[in-house]
C-alpha cells in the first residue's frame, strides 16, 4: 500500500555516533551535522543515488575535496586558502551570487503595473505520493496553476497573462509543504495589442481560484494514473477514494496585491530561488544529548519565533525531503513573461501603457553576464593589503575515497 507506507512523517531518528558531542567545536552547520551523523543515518535509512550525490556535494563544499586557490597578501605576505564551492542548489552555503543575479534581472524587467503575489498550496494528503513520484507531481502543480491563471485571464481580462513561479517544498520546520509562489502582473495582453489592466488592487476571487486549481490538478492527476505514468499508484479503489476526498476539501490559495512592494516580493522569491530552505544561521548550539537547535517561525502562532531540538539524523531526514529530481526546473516563466517572447511582449506592453513609441526606450537592457574581475580579498592579518591568487590547489579527498 504505497499511500500508507509513504507518510508525511520524516524517517525515524537514529542515534548519532559519540564523536558528535566530542567534536562539535565548529560553528553549527548542515555540513557539520552530516559529517557526524550521515553514516549512521544512511545505515538505518539507505539513500538513493540522487540523495547521495547531494550529500556528497554538501560535505565537499569549500573543502580540500574540491580544490581551491592559494592566496597571499600583497602587503604582509600572509598566506590563505580559498576552497571552491560545490554550487549545488541544495547547499545552504552556495548560490548566493546566482540568486542575486536572478533578482537583479527580475527587478530590471518589472513592468509599471500593479503586481500580485499568489501562493498555491497542495494538501498534505498528497505528501506521501510526492515522495514516490516527485517529478510528475511537481510538474502537475506548475501545469495546474498556469492553467488556472490562464483561464481566468482569458475570461475575465480578455488576454494572455504572465507569471513567474518558484517551487517551494518546505515549511518553516522543514516538513514537506509543497506550494508554488507566483509573481503575476495585474493585467493581460489582449489579441489587439492592448493592455487590459485588472481593477485596482483586485485580481481574481480567491475561492474561485482555489476550486479551479483543485479541479485542474486532480483531473490531471487522474489522467496520469489512468495512463500508467505513476506506476507506484495503481488505479485502485483506495486511490480513487483519496482523489474523491481531495475534491471535497478546500485547497489553500493566497493572493495579495503588491502596490508599492514589488521589489520586496522579488527579493523574497530570490531568497529561495537558488537555495534550499535550511540556512546555517538557523542552526543553534548542540545540547548534551547531541541534538541541534533549529530556529523557525510559527505562523500559526502569530509569527512567533520558536526553537525545536532535533538529533542529527532527524535533521538530515527533513533536509532530504526537499532534494529535487535532477534537472528539474524550480523556476518557470509563463505567458508574456516566457523566455522566448518576454522582450518583445514587454516592449509591447510598455508601449500600450504609455501610449507612445518612446516607451520602447524604457525596455530594460539585457544583462551581458560578465563578472567583475577578481581584485582580491581584504587581508584579515594586516587590514591593508589584498589577498591575491598565487597558485591553485588540486582536489584531494581527506577520507581516502
Amino acid at each position: 500500500d504505497v499511500y500508507k507506507r509513504q507518510t508525511v512523517k520524516a524517517a525515524a531518528p537514529t542515534t548519532c555516533s559519540p564523536r558528535w558531542r566530542d567534536a562539535m567545536t565548529e560553528r553549527p552547520s548542515l555540513q557539520a551535522v552530516m559529517r557526524r551523523c550521515l553514516d549512521d543515518y544512511a545505515r538505518a535509512q539507505p539513500l538513493d543515488a540522487r540523495q547521495r550525490q547531494v550529500c556528497r556535494h554538501v560535505l565537499d563544499c569549500r573543502t580540500a575535496a574540491l580544490g581551491g586557490l592559494q592566496l597571499g597578501c600583497d602587503q604582509c605576505g600572509d598566506p590563505a586558502t580559498l576552497y571552491y564551492a560545490c554550487r549545488d542548489r541544495h547547499c545552504p552555503r552556495c548560490q548566493r551570487q546566482a540568486s542575486a543575479r536572478w533578482s537583479k534581472r527580475q527587478r530590471a524587467a518589472v513592468l509599471p503595473v500593479t503586481y500580485h503575489h499568489l501562493v498555491f498550496t497542495l494538501p498534505h494528503t498528497l505528501n506521501g505520493w510526492m515522495a514516490v513520484h516527485p517529478r510528475v507531481l511537481y510538474a502537475l502543480l506548475f501545469e495546474a496553476v498556469w492553467s488556472t491563471l490562464g483561464a481566468f485571464g482569458a475570461r475575465r481580462l480578455g488576454g494572455q497573462m504572465g507569471m513567474v513561479a518558484v517551487l517551494h517544498t518546505w515549511g518553516q520546520n522543514l516538513g514537506r509543504h509543497v506550494h508554488l509562489h507566483c509573481l503575476v502582473p495585474g493585467g493581460a495582453l489582449g489579441d489587439d495589442g492592448g493592455w487590459h489592466a485588472a481593477r485596482g488592487a483586485y485580481l481574481f476571487p480567491v475561492r474561485a481560484l482555489s476550486r479551479r486549481f483543485r479541479g485542474a490538478f486532480v483531473s490531471r492527476l487522474r489522467a496520469r494514473i489512468d495512463a500508467g505514468e505513476l506506476p507506484r499508484l495503481t488505479n485502485s479503489v483506495q486511490v480513487k477514494v483519496v482523489l474523491d476526498q481531495l475534491m471535497q476539501t478546500e485547497w489553500v490559495v493566497y493572493t495579495k496585491a503588491c502596490l508599492e512592494h514589488t521589489e520586496t516580493v522579488v527579493e523574497y522569491l530570490a531568497r529561495y530561488s537558488h537555495r534550499i530552505a535550511l540556512a546555517d544561521h538557523r542552526l543553534g548550539p548542540v545540547d548534551a544529548h547531541g541534538r541541534v537547535a533549529l530556529q523557525y517561525t510559527d505562523y500559526r502562532d502569530r509569527g512567533r519565533h520558536k526553537v525545536i531540538m532535533l538529533d542529527g539524523a532527524e535533521l538530515i531526514s527533513r533536509f532530504l525531503l526537499h532534494v529535487l529530481p535532477k534537472g528539474f526546473m524550480r523556476i518557470r516563466h509563463y505567458g508574456f513573461l516566457a523566455n522566448r517572447c518576454r522582450r518583445q511582449r514587454q516592449a509591447q506592453i510598455r508601449e500600450a501603457i504609455a501610449g507612445r513609441a518612446e516607451a520602447l526606450d524604457a525596455q530594460p537592457a539585457e544583462q551581458d553576464g560578465t563578472a567583475t574581475p577578481f581584485d582580491g580579498y581584504p587581508c584579515p592579518q594586516c587590514q591593508q593589503g589584498r589577498l591575491r591568487v598565487i597558485g591553485a590547489l588540486a582536489p584531494r579527498r581527506l577520507d581516502g575515497g
